[in-house]
């Protein structure tokens, strides 16, 4: 009896064990952004010394070069000095070093990451979002990568939500980043003529393609999720949750055109979730419709008077050619505006 009690730790001990784990998660997390802010240190003051002491661009290829060389002679243990890498450090010192409003950003993502956003975006307002996103909402490299060549830049900063309305000031900047105007499912083995449910089973079959690509920080929560309001049965299609939100979002599949309807209904499940199932530090459920198509005019005027915070998207489940959206984007002072209020 003695060794049973000396073996049991008790009732509480569940809990601690979940704070304690949650503890060592945040310890590694903080030492590895310290790690990361040092290494995009390192290499930003390695580039900014090579630009200081170079006289033409041919003449800074050389320094890098020979400074690569070298310095994988005095350090053979550690990596990262390749010849490439070194004359990266110092492309990437040459990109940022005038930009006051990024410059402080992007020691906050990894080297990896940074590396992806200067080789793959041309415009300052474009990397600027994939820098703000990836440190946000924690994307992976891999995530990183999928969220550029599916344009999430453009389909973001295209979105058709209510959030300016129907949201606090502090969540409408994150919600309308993390809500896209449109969403490609090509990892879908599905032909262009498919059924709502056949779209269903499919997400969840390849449930890990489909949450990457809504963005990286949602979590499961189930289909045909069941509410029940007086006495009577009603199913949301797919059930998420936004981590970073920390709020339920409610997806509805639809394989045809974008209906008005479709808002009233929407309104309804957002009531119930937040009555029946939301919990008490949770902010407010967010609804995301996803159609095959829709005419921005009348989603705009579907969503004006709506009380509850919806999202209007469509889907493709095939790559396409990029759309010419790079004219419908909003100015400038717009966007810049717009990453600004995405908060820590």
């Amino acid at each position: 009896m003695s060794e049973l009690k000396k073996n049991n730790p008790g009732p509480d001990y569940a809990h601690l064990l979940a704070e304690v784990k949650e503890r060592v998660r945040s310890a590694q997390y903080a030492a590895l952004k310290a790690v990361n802010t040092e290494l995009v240190g390192l290499y930003w003051d390695i580039g900014r010394m090579i630009v200081e002491r170079q006289r033409d661009a041919e003449h800074g290829t050389a320094i890098a070069e020979q400074l690569s060389n070298d310095l994988r002679t005095e350090f053979p243990g550690i990596s990262g000095f390749s010849r490439r890498n070194v004359f990266y450090m110092r492309e990437f010192y040459l990109l940022y070093r005038d930009d006051k409003r990024v410059q402080p950003l992007v020691a906050q993502i990894g080297w990896t990451h940074n590396l992806v956003i200067f080789q793959r975006c041309k415009d300052p307002l474009e990397r600027e979002f994939y820098i703000r996103m990836t440190r946000k909402f924690g994307w992976s490299k891999n995530v990183l990568i999928h969220q550029i060549d599916n344009q999430s830049y453009e389909k973001s900063l295209l979105g058709q939500t209510n959030f300016d309305q129907a949201l606090t000031p502090e969540l409408r900047a994150q919600a309308k980043l993390a809500v896209k105007d449109e969403y490609t499912f090509d990892f879908l083995e599905l032909g262009e003529e498919h059924g709502e449910r056949e779209l269903e089973q499919a997400l969840i079959a390849r449930i890990e393609g489909f949450l990457r690509a809504m963005g990286g920080m949602f979590a499961f929560m189930g289909s045909q999720y069941r509410l029940e309001v007086d006495g009577e049965e009603f199913f949301i299609d797919l059930l998420l949750f936004h981590r970073r939100l920390r709020c339920l979002v409610a997806v509805e599949l639809k394989i045809g055109k974008f209906r008005p309807e479709f808002v009233g209904k929407m309104q309804f499940y957002l009531t119930a979730l937040d009555r029946q199932v939301r919990q008490e530090d949770e902010n407010s459920s967010i609804g995301i419709i996803l159609c095959k198509e829709k005419s921005r005019t009348i989603v705009e005027y579907a969503l004006h008077d709506a009380r509850k915070p919806i999202g209007v998207a469509t889907y493709e489940i095939t790559k396409t050619l990029p759309k010419e959206l790079k004219g419908q984007l909003p100015q400038p002072e717009e966007i810049a505006a717009l990453l600004e209020g995405i908060e820590e």
